[in-house]
């Protein structure tokens, strides 16, 4: 177990020097901040000055470095635009996203695997029938246009949850949260929605192909040939051995519910990591780029750790490889 989880933490901690590396080679090619920060009367002496002040005319390898070193301590330099440390902005935005993303979550987990095995149980009624079909629509339907479906429905012609923003919020300690106020919690429907449905689809079709395929093998025939009721043979058999592959797809899911809360953010306008990863794209802020990326990496990196912690856990296969490897 100890060289399993070793071996997984040093895979992640490669991961995220190369991706870090990727990320920061493409900012070369977004664009040159300086060209934002300065106006028009600007002479090559105020271009020089400040690119030596940012340390944009050192090697790339000396910046990367020194990007790398900061990151580790907690300290992502300056934004170009705001003139402020990356880190605070980060945590005043990332509440809403966080949010955000805990809600899509349960929602896309929930409703997924709920939605999954009555669809696979009761596979013949119209019920089921009519989920799956709306499912598709979740599926096929871009992120966008799905959230501008909502807006046009429940904002513009319903009038009776809001278009944009986050609402009002309350602050307890360093945190902002929108749960304690009804304007809050009415402006969070719509975008956890939005956000949810493509992963709930996906999640509830893979747990209704899996929980098919499982309640046709042997042992669970043999369950109901010893006279057990259908109760525990779906629950207690069949759902168990369905969510072992389940799970390594829900942790990938939970990871891209953060990582493409940009789409989700930029339509409502939600007040987030991600809405500030597009500003920061607009304007060639790069400590900011670089600093989402990496965060985002990170989450990546570690849910993705977890999961293979819990399917070691929960798999007796992959123990037993383990002790004979």
């Amino acid at each position: 177990m100890l060289s399993y989880i070793l071996r997984r933490v040093f895979q992640s901690v490669i991961v995220l020097l190369v991706v870090g590396l990727v990320a920061f080679s493409m900012f070369r090619f977004v664009g040159d901040p300086i060209d934002n920060m300065l106006g028009q009367e600007r002479t090559q002496a105020d271009i020089d000055r400040l690119r030596s002040d940012l340390g944009l005319d050192q090697p790339f390898v000396v910046q990367y470095a020194k990007f790398l070193r900061g990151a580790v301590q907690g300290n992502f330099g300056v934004s170009y635009r705001q003139g402020r440390p990356v880190s605070t902005i980060i945590a005043e935005r990332a509440p809403a996203t966080l949010e955000l993303a805990a809600v899509s979550g349960f929602l896309a987990i929930t409703l997924g695997i709920g939605l999954g095995v009555f669809t696979a149980i009761r596979r013949q009624g119209f019920a089921a029938n009519a989920i799956m079909t709306v499912s598709l629509i979740g599926v096929s339907l871009p992120t966008f246009l799905i959230g501008i479906l909502l807006i046009y429905i429940f904002s513009v012609e319903l009038d009776l949850l809001p278009s944009f923003g986050r609402g009002e919020t309350v602050r307890i300690g360093g945190w902002s949260t929108g749960f304690l106020t009804a304007s809050g919690l009415k402006a969070l429907i719509l975008p956890a929605i939005t956000l949810g449905l493509y992963q709930m689809t996906l999640i509830m079709r893979l747990v209704r192909s899996e929980m098919l395929e499982v309640l046709r093998a042997d042992y669970v025939r043999f369950a109901r040939a010893r006279g057990l009721s259908d109760r525990v043979v779906n629950f207690r058999h069949a759902l168990k051995n369905t969510l072992v592959p389940v799970i390594t797809v829900t942790g990938l899911q939970l990871g891209s519910i953060i990582a493409f809360a940009i789409i989700t953010e930029t339509v409502f306008q939600w007040p987030g990591v991600g809405l500030l990863f597009i500003n920061a794209i607009q304007f060639v802020d790069i400590p900011v780029m670089a600093a989402y990326l990496m965060l985002i990496s990170v989450m990546f990196v570690s849910i993705n750790l977890i999961v293979d912690l819990l399917y070691y856990a929960i798999d007796p296969r992959l123990r037993i490889d383990g002790r004979t490897t």
